[in-house]
């Protein structure tokens, strides 16, 4: 297959964009790239899917999402972290079933490839989310999925008895980390590599230093990656502090920084923190929205830019975000670091699209496959359609895609090789079926829990 008449931004090593560009595929590889005319005289047997008006990138790469969170969106607006937590999101998932933690990977999936990402690293998938499921659902979808099955032996959060987990979502060693072991053995690799399965740790409060030196070293053995959240909000750094450490000194203690690791938000940091995260190799998952939502702080991303910190972008969950649409978190990443370092060059577009591609692709140890448009790797790449008034006129394809489009503007998305969404549309997936399930199970959830006059809203409705 050819794809031609598109202006290419690849996101190679040189970064070369190409106007007028065309991608060769055969079978779930990029075979040749460069001028459409050049590759129309290569190929001339091939057939055609014309991409006039377009601007392709790589597939986009989610480093932090909630799948079964997207079931809860608006269930928990304008709430500080630990109340939205502790007395409505975690008491909201400790109702699910396996059926509903299917449907809301569905959904989150769905959401997903229609606004072009491509890849994304579930953090904390519960047992009662039933693991097999969300397996299922990437299986189904086509879409590539590194997915972290939860991991945690405590049941609050930080160093306050008072906020504890809802007993619902309550799990021991056994369920988590030896579960994560067993769904491992079972999916890791299937679906032609598109599956992977990791870690998923609680923060620290959550966890035994036990637990968590016990799973590092599983994790170095058999290759098994690591994701976490971590110095989120400051009671996070206030537990740390509690146990005589830092955020990083006290990772570093229990084995948890490698390259192989993926630190989730990263606000509360001081400048060692920084020092010691950027030489260990360990990546970060850069979450504006949620942060500024739940009004947790803001990442310093300059400044871990400076350091050598890889760092990608996430959405996190749609509870704490409203939307699973990368480009909306890429155009607020780069526009918050501007404003709080009254630096107009801080975070430029180009970076953020570094950290939804080849950045993204790094922390989840999958650079030499995806991340980047190039000969030789996986054919994973979103076609944006630039034709409509809104998106015109534009003279940088970058400052296009990061500034002024949204999933909206998502015309076609190509996994592996396969087409998923074309003119828009989802190929593998049955929307409407997949919204009319999602209807019912989150109000189900939601009336399981108690919380349904919560969640209705603060004006009066008649």
């Amino acid at each position: 297959m050819l794809y031609t008449h598109a202006t290419i931004v690849t996101v190679d090593p040189s970064r070369r964009i190409i106007n007028d560009g065309a991608i060769c595929v055969r079978d779930d590889i990029i075979a040749d790239i460069g001028k459409t005319a050049e590759l129309k005289g290569k190929y001339p047997d091939d057939e055609e899917y014309d991409l006039s008006g377009r601007i392709v990138i790589p597939g986009l790469i989610s480093t932090h999402m909630h799948t079964a969170q997207t079931l809860l969106r608006g269930a928990a607006d304008d709430l500080e972290l630990v109340s939205w937590l502790c007395e409505r999101i975690w008491v909201l998932q400790g109702n699910f079933t396996a059926a509903d933690g299917y449907a809301g990977a569905r959904l989150s999936i769905g959401e997903m490839l229609k606004t072009g990402t491509t890849c994304f690293l579930e953090s904390m998938f519960a047992d009662r989310y039933g693991f097999d499921g969300l397996c299922r659902a990437v299986e189904e979808s086509g879409i590539r999925g590194c997915l972290g099955k939860i991991v945690m032996d405590i049941a609050k959060y930080a160093k306050d008895d008072a906020w504890a987990m809802h007993p619902g979502l309550v799990e021991d060693r056994e369920t988590s980390l030896l579960g994560t072991l067993k769904m491992w053995d079972k999916w890791n690799g299937k679906a032609n590599d598109r599956i992977r399965v990791w870690f998923g740790a609680r923060t620290p409060g959550g966890v035994s230093d036990a637990l968590y030196q016990e799973m590092t070293r599983i994790s170095r053995e058999k290759g098994i990656p690591i994701t976490m959240h971590c110095a989120e909000v400051k009671a996070d750094r206030d537990f740390f502090a509690s146990v005589g450490h830092t955020p990083m000194t006290y990772c570093d203690s229990v084995g948890l920084l490698s390259p192989s690791t993926v630190l989730v938000h990263m606000v509360h940091l001081d400048d060692n923190d920084i020092r010691v995260l950027a030489g260990s190799g360990t990546h970060v998952a850069h979450c504006p929205t949620s942060n500024a939502k739940l009004a947790s702080g803001i990442c310093r991303v300059p400044d871990l830019q400076e350091a050598g910190v890889n760092i990608g972008l996430g959405t996190d969950g749609a509870p704490c975000n409203n939307t699973c649409d990368l480009l909306q978190e890429m155009k607020l990443a780069a526009i918050i670091h501007k404003s709080i370092s009254y630096d107009p060059t801080a975070v430029p577009a180009e970076s953020v699209l570094e950290m939804a591609t080849i950045n993204g692709a790094k922390a989840l140890g999958l650079d030499d496959r995806i991340g980047s448009l190039e000969v030789g790797k996986k054919a994973d790449f979103v076609a944006i359609d630039m034709r409509g008034i809104h998106s015109q006129p534009w003279f940088n394809p970058v400052s296009a895609v990061i500034y002024t489009a949204t999933g909206r503007d998502v015309d076609v998305v190509v996994v592996d090789g396969k087409v998923l969404v074309a003119g828009g549309k989802l190929l593998t997936m049955d929307e409407e079926e997949i919204v009319r399930e999602a209807q019912q199970r989150s109000r189900e959830v939601v009336e399981r829990a108690g919380l349904l006059q919560k969640v209705q809203p603060r004006w009066p409705v008649e």
